[in-house]
C-alpha cells in the first residue's frame, strides 16, 4: 500500500473561489472544524476572472428594480428549466450578500450619491450588476480571503482531489495528491463541499483558467450523485480571436454594457437583425436610443448587444459563416465611437474598462479607446453539474454538498451575465451552512483502505507504465484530440450525427488514455497532472454528448440544427446523467419542478 498523511475535519471544502471561500467562512462560523483544498494557490481561482459584476437588485441605479424583476429574468433567460426555488432564494439573498461583502471592505464603484454602482448587462431588465470596473471577481475573493483568513481555516495549498471516499452510501472523506511532492493525503470529513468551478478546458477555445477541467462534477458523478442539465454549455460571445496566443480569453460584457457595439466587416451593427420577439419592446431601435440608455436614461429600453449570451454568440457565427466576419474570423465590438458622445472618452474607457485597455495593448496592440476589438464565441460556463437541494444544496449523495459552478438548477439553459458571482455567494454561503449542521448531527464517519488503495493505484497508474512497454502515448495528444473533438462535434451548434460520431470518438479516447504514460517522479511533474485530468474531462465529454443527443430540440444555450425549434414537452424536463450500477454512464430525464402559482404570477407581471 502507498504510503500517506491523514487528515481530519468536520467539514471539507474542494475549490478556494468564491462559493467555495463563501462556503469555508459559513461553515466556520458555525463552530466545525473546516478544511479548504485548492488545485491552485489561494487567490489564483477562476473567479478572479469574473469581470463584469455581481447581479443584485440593489436598485440603486434606477428603483424600479427589485428581487421579483431578478427571479423573472432568472428564469425567463433559462427558458423555464431552472430551478424556481433556487432562482427564487438567489434573487432574495443576492442583495444581503453584496451588502455583507461590501461591509468586509469590498470596494465597489460608486454613483454620484454614494451608492454601489450598478451596469447593464445582458438578459437584466434594469442596470443590476455592482462592479469594481472590470476587476470584480478579483475584488471578491479579495474581500472573502481577508475575511476568511481570521475564522480559523486550515488550508491546503496545491493539491488535487482525484477520488471521493464513501462509508457506505455516504461521504466520507476523499484522496488527494500535493501537486509539488507527489505525496498522498487522505481527508476524512463528516461533510464535504465541491467548489470546484467549471469545465472549459475539455474544449478547444475557453476563457477558463487551466484548473477549470471538470474534477468536481467527474467525482461527484463517480461518487454516484446525479448530474442535470450537461447539454447546457454556455459560449460566451466575446472571447478574443486574435492574436492566436490569446484567443479564447474573455472580454467581459461590460465592454457592451457600457456601450460597445458590434459591427461585422461591412460596418453594420448586424445584432439588429435577429432580434427575439420577447425582447423587441426593450431593445433600443437605434445606437443613439441605446448610448443614452447606457449614460442613464429612465427608459427600459437597451441595445440589441445585450441580449442573452447564447443568442448574440448565435449571431456572431451566422455572420462568419456567411462571409462577414473579421479577418480572423469574428467580429468587431466597437467601444471607441463614445468620442463622438464623449470628450474625454479615453479617459473614460480607461476608468470604466482598465483590464480590458491592458489586456488588448498588451496581448494584441489594440488601443479600444481609438479601435475597436475582434472577438467571437468561447466556451465560457456550464449551466449544468451536481443536482442539488435547492435549500440546502446537498446532493443526491448523503453528505455531499455543492455551490457555484459545480452545481445544477439555478441557471437552467442558460445563465445570466452576473448571475454567476451572486450564485457563488448565495450558495456557498447555504452549502457552509447546512454542511456544518450536517456534520454535527451525522456523528463519525470511517474510511475504507481498501478503497484508498484503489485510489493510490490508480493515481500512480501513468508513472508505472512507464516500464511496462505498455501504450507509450503521451497525456497531452489525447488532451487536444478531446478539446478538438468537443469543439468542433458538441460545440455551439449540435445535430445527431456529429454528436453521436463525437460518442464513438469518446470510447477510443477513453482506450488512449487508459494506457498513457508519464516519464519523470510525482514531483512536479505536469505530465502526471495532466494524465489525471483526462479521466475527468472525459466524464464530461461523455455527459455534455450523452444529454445534448438526448434532448431533440434547440432551447438557451443547446442548439441543434436537426431540431431547430423549442419542443413544449422538452420545456417540462431536466436531462439527467448517472454512473450505473455497472459503471457505464446512463441517461434520464425528470420533470421540472413545477412553477407555484404566486412565482408564475410575477413572471407574467414582469412580461
Amino acid at each position: 500500500m502507498a504510503s500517506y498523511e491523514r487528515r481530519s475535519f468536520d467539514v471539507l471544502v474542494i475549490g478556494a473561489g468564491g462559493a467555495g471561500l463563501r462556503a469555508c467562512i459559513e461553515a466556520a462560523a458555525a463552530g466545525v472544524t473546516v478544511g479548504l483544498i485548492t488545485k491552485t494557490l489561494l487567490g489564483k481561482a477562476h473567479t478572479v476572472m469574473a469581470e463584469g459584476g455581481i447581479a443584485a437588485a440593489l436598485a440603486n441605479v434606477d428603483e424600479r428594480d427589485s428581487w421579483k424583476v431578478h427571479f423573472a429574468d432568472t428564469m425567463r433567460g433559462g427558458q423555464y428549466l431552472n430551478n424556481w426555488r433556487m432562482a427564487e432564494l438567489h434573487a432574495q439573498q443576492s442583495p444581503d450578500r453584496v451588502r455583507e461583502l461590501e461591509a468586509w471592505g469590498a470596494l465597489m464603484d460608486r454613483t454620484d450619491r454614494g451608492k454601489i454602482l450598478q451596469r447593464n448587462f445582458g438578459g437584466h431588465a434594469y442596470p443590476r450588476l455592482a462592479h469594481v470596473g472590470d476587476r470584480t471577481g478579483l475584488e471578491l475573493i479579495r474581500t472573502l480571503q481577508d475575511h476568511g483568513v481570521h475564522q480559523g481555516i486550515e488550508v491546503f495549498n496545491e493539491y488535487t482531489v482525484t477520488r471521493l471516499l464513501k462509508d457506505g452510501g455516504r461521504v466520507s472523506g476523499c484522496f488527494a495528491y500535493d501537486r509539488n511532492k507527489g505525496s498522498f493525503i487522505v481527508f476524512e470529513a463528516k461533510a464535504l463541499i465541491l467548489a470546484t468551478g467549471g469545465v472549459g478546458r475539455a474544449y478547444r477555445i475557453t476563457s477558463n483558467s487551466w484548473e477549470c477541467t471538470g474534477d468536481g462534477h467527474s467525482l461527484a458523478y463517480e461518487a454516484g450523485a446525479d448530474l442535470i442539465d450537461m447539454e447546457f454549455i454556455q459560449f460566451h460571445p466575446t472571447g478574443m480571436v486574435w492574436p492566436p496566443s490569446a484567443e479564447g480569453i474573455l472580454v467581459t460584457e461590460g465592454v457592451r454594457g457600457e456601450g460597445g457595439v458590434l459591427r461585422n466587416s461591412e460596418g453594420r451593427r448586424f445584432m439588429f437583425d435577429d432580434i427575439p420577439p420577447l425582447y423587441r419592446d426593450q431593445t433600443a431601435d437605434t445606437e443613439e436610443e441605446g448610448w443614452r440608455y447606457v449614460i442613464g436614461d429612465r427608459d427600459a429600453r437597451r441595445p440589441p448587444e445585450l441580449l442573452t449570451r447564447d443568442h448574440v454568440a448565435r449571431c456572431i457565427l451566422r455572420e462568419v459563416r456567411e462571409g462577414r466576419g473579421s479577418p480572423h474570423g469574428g467580429a468587431f465590438l466597437d467601444i471607441s465611437w463614445i468620442r463622438e458622445k464623449i470628450p474625454s472618452s479615453e479617459e473614460h474607457i480607461r476608468r470604466k474598462l482598465p483590464s480590458m485597455y491592458h489586456q488588448f495593448m498588451q496581448l494584441a496592440n489594440v488601443d479600444i479607446t481609438k479601435e475597436p476589438m475582434e472577438v467571437g464565441p468561447t466556451t465560457h460556463y456550464v449551466m449544468g453539474g451536481v443536482r442539488v437541494d435547492a435549500d440546502t444544496q446537498m446532493s443526491t449523495v448523503e453528505g455531499l454538498f455543492a455551490a457555484g459552478e459545480v452545481a445544477a438548477g439555478l441557471h437552467g439553459a442558460n445563465r445570466l451575465g452576473g448571475n454567476s458571482l451572486s450564485d457563488l455567494l448565495v450558495f456557498g454561503k447555504l452549502a457552509g451552512e447546512h454542511a456544518a449542521d450536517f456534520a454535527k448531527r451525522r456523528g463519525t464517519v470511517s474510511l475504507d483502505e481498501g478503497e484508498i488503495d484503489l485510489a493510490a493505484r490508480e493515481a500512480l497508474a501513468p508513472l508505472d507504465r512507464r516500464g511496462e512497454g505498455v501504450g507509450g502515448e503521451g497525456p497531452y495528444q489525447v488532451q487536444f484530440a478531446l478539446q478538438d473533438l468537443l469543439q468542433e462535434k458538441v460545440g455551439i451548434v449540435r445535430d445527431a450525427e456529429r454528436v453521436t460520431a463525437a460518442l464513438h470518438e469518446i470510447q477510443g479516447l477513453k482506450a488512449r488514455a487508459s494506457g498513457v504514460a508519464v516519464n519523470g517522479s510525482r514531483e512536479y511533474n505536469p505530465g502526471w497532472h495532466t494524465a489525471l485530468d483526462l479521466k475527468h474531462m472525459l466524464v464530461i465529454g461523455e455527459a455534455a454528448a450523452r444529454a445534448a443527443l438526448t434532448r431533440t430540440e434547440s432551447r438557451g444555450a443547446h442548439t441543434r440544427d436537426d431540431h431547430p425549434g423549442k419542443d413544449p414537452e422538452w420545456g417540462k424536463k431536466n436531462v439527467v446523467v448517472r454512473r450505473s450500477s455497472t459503471g457505464e454512464m446512463e441517461v434520464d430525464t425528470i420533470p421540472c419542478p413545477v412553477i407555484p402559482e404566486h412565482l408564475q404570477q410575477i413572471i407574467r407581471e414582469q412580461g
